[in-house]
């Protein structure tokens, strides 16, 4: 790999890192505010986490 590429990398794996937990603070916040809805907002969160990790996972093999 070229040093361009591990930069590009390093950049795509803080995103995600940044994101995910975004989307895990978000979450438990709204938890916090409407306990009853829980596992809808606990739903919402994991597909949207998995959509994150594969862009990742798409970004990180296309500088492969």
């Amino acid at each position: 790999m070229e040093i361009p590429k591990i930069v590009g990398a390093g950049i795509v794996v803080l995103g995600v890192g940044i994101g995910l937990g975004k989307i895990g603070a978000a979450a438990l916040e709204a938890i916090a505010r409407q306990p009853e809805q829980s596992g809808k907002i606990q739903t919402a969160m994991l597909i949207a986490a998995a959509l994150v990790e594969g862009v990742a996972f798409a970004a990180l093999f296309a500088v492969n």
